[in-house]
């Protein structure tokens, strides 16, 4: 789906100091980690399916909010407040574009109780000896695609992830350091024009 090209924004490699050698996190591991993560701000930087480049910062609050706010020249915001995803381009003419946040693979790191070990949601979980890669997906609906969620250990910190939606596009975002644990005002994941906003399914 073009919302997930857009909201789950591929990322650049960041260069960023990574141990010589790790063992594989076990997914008990992992989900206790997102669990954990409540809150969090950063930067990432976005690949998208064709190529482009774009960078910003991240806010995260868990359950459900995320924030992507990217830099100039792009104006696009995108947020998550729950149950919606509303994409904002200003550059569009078609106003605010808003999605159910259960459709798209993201929603399986902003859930409330994150467990991976869930039955056939993990389709793939592998190490190269420096990072974990988690495949996972909507066991009820493997249609709205998966996400791979690349982790480093010691201590574990989630550190990219890549969407590849229903449509067969792959978006790649790699995070930045992320700062955890401040106040975020809820109001950081109002999406503007929701109430007229054009709802698509899918």
């Amino acid at each position: 789906m073009k919302m997930v090209q857009s909201l789950l924004v591929g990322v650049f490699a960041v260069a960023m100091a990574l141990p010589a050698a790790a063992e594989k996190l076990s997914l008990g591991e992992l989900s206790s980690y997102l669990n954990t993560l409540k809150t969090a701000t950063g930067a990432f930087t976005q690949i998208n399916d064709d190529g482009t480049i774009s960078t910003g910062r991240i806010l995260i609050k868990r359950p459900g909010r995320v924030r992507f706010e990217y830099d100039p020249p792009d104006q696009t915001l995108v947020v998550a407040n729950g149950d919606t995803v509303g994409i904002v381009d200003p550059k569009s003419n078609q106003g605010t574009q808003a999605y159910p946040l259960h459709r798209t693979p993201l929603s399986i790191i902003l859930a409330r109780n994150v467990d991976l070990t869930r039955a056939r949601m993990v389709t793939g979980h592998s190490s190269d000896d420096t990072t974990t890669t988690v495949r996972a997906q909507d066991p009820e609906h493997p249609e709205y695609g998966n996400i791979e969620l690349v982790f480093t250990g010691s201590p574990v910190e989630l550190r990219q992830w890549v969407i590849n939606d229903s449509s067969g596009s792959r978006t790649t975002v790699v995070l930045g350091d992320l700062s955890q644990g401040m106040r975020l005002k809820d109001e950081n994941f109002v999406i503007p024009g929701l109430a007229t906003a054009t709802q698509i399914e899918r």
